[in-house]
């Protein structure tokens, strides 16, 4: 049952937060504190119908949705009937952005800034392994100042399989060794052990740019391959799978406590 009546200063308040990616959709029941329940579906198959089923017995006063798939923002907005705060420079993020064009900047990117701000050391990088790797910078006053962007994991993977006549599709896990003794083995070695080359590179290059002698940035990796990459490289100071969603709690929080 959706709650009508919003209750300012009740700590208990409840937000449903939707981050609408390009493979996955994440769907969180959160309070002003912390996440609650956390749901996922493959953004292809989000329909009105599915995420009333997954929302049914939920209670909760405002949505806030973060979207990089305009084509699914219609079909999630005619599923709620609760305001729907949408992502973007324009809302009240509770961070600075030193940015040419603001609004080319991705929702998941500005949650993932917000959260990082707020629950990490800063100066920062924000790793973001989803469809696409994105990198993502704040300054020492908190400030969103640029990053990268470069092909996913799986966009990397699956475009060799694509690609190639013989080559087959495999299932990305840590390899055993950096010999593969098959085609499968050769290519998650290639994948896995090549990406994680990719990421130090990048972090690397914006560490000596951006960073003055002396200032090591906090680097926080979220996003599906997190674990699976972050996890062997000690660059990273933690892996927070759920950063986007804390972003999106946080701004609810912002918009809505008062």
């Amino acid at each position: 049952m959706v709650i009508a009546t919003l209750f300012m200063h009740d700590p208990s308040l409840c937000y449903l937060l939707i981050d609408i990616s390009n493979t996955f959709t994440k769907i969180a029941l959160s309070s002003m504190r912390r996440l609650k329940t956390i749901r996922r579906i493959a953004t292809a198959k989000l329909t009105a119908y599915r995420l009333k089923a997954i929302i049914a017995n939920w209670s909760f006063t405002h949505t806030v949705i973060a979207s990089v798939v305009p084509s699914r923002n219609l079909v999630v907005a005619s599923a709620l009937s609760v305001p729907i705060l949408w992502v973007d420079p324009e809302v009240n993020l509770g961070i600075g952005i030193d940015y040419p064009h603001p609004r080319h900047i991705g929702a998941d990117r500005l949650a993932n800034a917000v959260a990082c701000v707020a629950l990490y050391r800063i100066p920062a990088i924000v790793v973001d392994f989803g469809t696409a790797v994105t990198f993502d910078v704040l300054s020492t006053a908190g400030n969103y100042v640029g990053g990268v962007i470069a092909p996913g994991l799986t966009v990397f993977s699956e475009y060799l399989h694509q690609r190639t006549a013989l080559l087959p599709r495999v299932r990305l896990c840590e390899p055993r060794s950096v010999l593969g003794k098959s085609s499968e083995e050769a290519i998650r070695s290639g994948a896995v052990i090549g990406y994680r080359g990719l990421i130090q590179e990048i972090l690397f290059q914006i560490c000596h740019e951006v960073f003055s002698e002396g200032l090591t940035p906090s680097i926080i990796a979220t996003g599906g391959d997190a674990k699976l990459i972050g996890s062997r490289l000690s660059l990273f100071d933690t892996v927070n799978p759920k950063l986007t969603l804390e972003g999106l709690r946080l701004i609810a929080t912002r918009s809505f406590k008062s």
